[in-house]
């Protein structure tokens, strides 16, 4: 198989920490930077899956910087520079414990549960008689709190979040209009590729200035949902399944399989020809997603590649 990097160990000048997430690893260098590494590994209902997805850690900087770029005039992020094609780097900041999950469609989650009978998903109501992959009538927004690595990401509502104080209400109404602008700009984006936005998720942090910024990664294949616009209605009128650009068909194939992340299950074996497969589709989301040709980065050596780009990146600031 092609080399991935699923864990790293740098040890950059200044470093003050580092912070292991379920995909990224992100190091604090001198509480002003955080370099963010994303690795090629892969994460489906919380868990870590065992083996590491080629080009995939590139793929998913390279769609966030872009998406970053496109949207920074409405809303302010944490990026900086982006040193190598895993890498970003940003300023450090304070993150909020909540993620904004914002839903135009009744899919993923949302479907299962609607599906359950479940007709409130984090305090909202839903309407009855709705199918699944139908548009809501208006994106709905449908928070989460932010679990730390290894534990599940529950969901909440808007109500619980200022009850308990995770979020001042103050900020609380900045987070909920810069999600709902990210994801009409988002929406508008993918239909001039001739996809829908489904739906995604942001993160936020406040800088040492106190700015609300948006953090981590925007409109990738990870943290988001795309249908095909073309044939959308035809496949709903005829109650056939969407197709999709996301993650979701890494899930479906554990569902098929056995797995939901539940204790207990067992994670199915991932073969050689399955990891190439799953590849070739995160290029192919990659295409779709930015309209552009996917330039896959020297794989060789990746984690010696990473470390010259962010020190060279680093000795020249």
């Amino acid at each position: 198989m092609s080399n991935t990097i699923t864990t790293t160990n740098f040890n950059f000048p200044d470093q003050k920490s580092v912070y292991r997430g379920k995909v990224r690893e992100v190091y604090n260098i001198n509480d002003e930077l955080l370099v963010m590494v994303a690795t090629d590994r892969l994460s489906a209902f919380d868990v870590v899956l065992p083996k590491g997805i080629p080009y995939k850690g590139q793929i998913l900087n390279q769609i966030a910087t872009k998406f970053m770029e496109l949207t920074e005039d409405i809303v302010p992020n944490w990026l900086i520079a982006t040193p190598d094609p895993n890498v970003a780097v940003g300023h450090l900041c304070d993150p909020f414990k909540v993620e904004m999950v914002i839903r135009g469609y009744l899919s993923g989650h949302a479907a299962r549960e609607y599906a359950a009978g479940r007709r409130q998903i984090c305090g909202v109501t839903m309407a009855e008689g709705l199918k699944e992959n139908d548009k809501f009538p208006e994106p709905i927004i449908t928070p989460t709190t932010k679990a730390d690595n290894g534990s599940h990401d529950e969901d909440i509502s808007r109500e619980d979040i200022l009850a308990k104080r995770i979020v001042t209400e103050e900020d609380y109404i900045v987070l909920e209009k810069f999600t709902r602008d990210l994801f009409q700009r988002g929406t508008e984006i993918a239909a001039e590729r001739g996809l829908i936005l489904v739906d995604t998720k942001y993160e936020f942090g406040k800088t040492k200035d106190g700015v609300i910024v948006l953090i981590d990664e925007i409109h990738t294949p990870d943290s988001s949902r795309y249908f095909y616009a073309d044939g959308y209605q035809e496949r709903q009128d005829k109650g056939e399944e969407q197709k999709q650009l996301s993650k979701e068909f890494v899930r479906r194939w554990l569902i098929e399989n056995g797995f939901q992340g539940k204790e207990g299950q067992q994670i199915p074996e991932m073969t050689d020809a399955y990891i190439e497969s799953v590849s070739e589709r995160y290029i192919e989301l990659y295409e779709n997603i930015l309209g552009e040709k996917f330039i896959k980065a020297d794989i060789e050596n990746i984690e010696k590649r990473i470390e010259k780009n962010v020190l060279e990146y680093l000795a020249a600031k």
